[in-house]
């Protein structure tokens, strides 16, 4: 006569349909049209750096990464996103490097995926800032003969690339920074105007969002938050001096806003786990990039505003943990 056997195990023992690669790899297909307008507007040029910057993310998941990982997805999102945050004339072994920085600096020094504590693509891209400043502040314009490079993507390492073949462009930001220029909305909206790969474009960018959102795969409230602080505090600044402070559409479709706002500041592993620290997190983010746009000394800041507060991430977790069921919430001595 058999015996029933009873199973313990720990929790979780219901598992959703939504595995980890699932995840992952609709964030890359939300992704295409992002790159498909990338190419469009710049050419081979956008390939090459995007392809560069790919490689170069899974080229260390590949060596050091546990075993299975690279079918994840992951590495492919931070090569991806790093490619699109990049100037189109960028030297391929530039994106390389940056990729490679990325990947195995910002998230497998750290243990892999789910254990890193900034994002890696915006690491990667830190880096390169730091390294070549001046190639990744010359931004290409769009426009002429489709198949022309936008720089001198096939520079050769550590040489320097050659300025007559490289037709540059102020950004945006730039031109209201530095020259009090204002830029067409629809240009910003629609994404003919110069930047990098990805960013020019905030319609397409919203979209592709949205998608993610839809299907729940990316926190809403952290977007929100950060467009309303934004949209907030220039609006603010927009009404005390119209003439030093541009208004606050501006301020939410230039730059990298709405890219990171909708794919790196929403990073399931870098943001905080409760629904009051994302609204926290977002309105910090916001807060910071309208500050350092206003009185920092570069003109685009996104970057930097994330990694600030993916930093603050744990205390916010910590500081907004829901009270237990059933409990005072008063410490008691012993």
């Amino acid at each position: 006569m058999s015996k029933a056997r009873l199973e313990v195990s720990a929790s979780p023992h219901l598992f959703g349909p939504d595995t980890t690669p699932r995840i992952m790899w609709n964030v890359v297909f939300s992704l295409l049209p992002l790159l498909a307008m990338a190419v469009w507007h710049f050419g081979p040029s956008a390939l090459l750096v995007i392809s560069g910057a790919t490689i170069g993310a899974l080229l260390p998941e590949l060596l050091f990464g546990d075993r299975g990982t690279l079918a994840d997805g992951s590495a492919l999102i931070t090569g991806i996103l790093l490619g699109l945050c990049l100037p189109a004339g960028l030297p391929i072994w530039m994106a390389f490097v940056g990729g490679f920085f990325g990947v195995g600096c910002g998230k497998l020094v750290f243990g892999g995926l789910g254990q890193n504590i900034f994002n890696p693509a915006l690491l990667g891209r830190a880096f390169l800032q730091a390294a070549f400043p001046v190639a990744m502040t010359t931004y290409s314009v769009t426009g002429g003969p489709w198949w022309q490079l936008r720089g001198d993507n096939f520079a050769l390492p550590l040489m320097s690339a050659d300025p007559t073949d490289i037709i540059s462009g102020a950004t945006p930001l730039g031109l209201s920074k530095f020259e009090h220029t204002s830029t067409d909305l629809w240009s910003l909206v629609l994404g003919t105007t110069s930047g990098s790969l990805g960013e020019t474009s905030g319609i397409l960018i919203l979209l592709c969002g949205g998608y993610l959102a839809a299907r729940n795969f990316l926190n809403w409230r952290i977007p929100i938050s950060i467009f309303a602080s934004v949209a907030l505090l220039s609006g603010i600044l927009f009404l005390l001096d119209s003439a030093r402070f541009p208004n606050p559409l501006f301020m939410l479709f230039s730059g990298g806003l709405m890219l990171g706002a909708l794919y790196m500041a929403t990073d399931m592993v870098t943001s905080p786990v409760t629904n009051l620290g994302c609204w926290i997190f977002g309105a910090g983010i916001g807060l910071l990039v309208v500050v350092i746009r206003m009185w920092g000394g570069l003109a685009e800041c996104v970057m930097y505003a994330i990694l600030l507060m993916n930093a603050v991430v744990p205390f916010i977790n910590r500081a907004t943990q829901p009270r237990v069921f059933g409990s005072t919430g008063l410490k008691v001595s012993s």
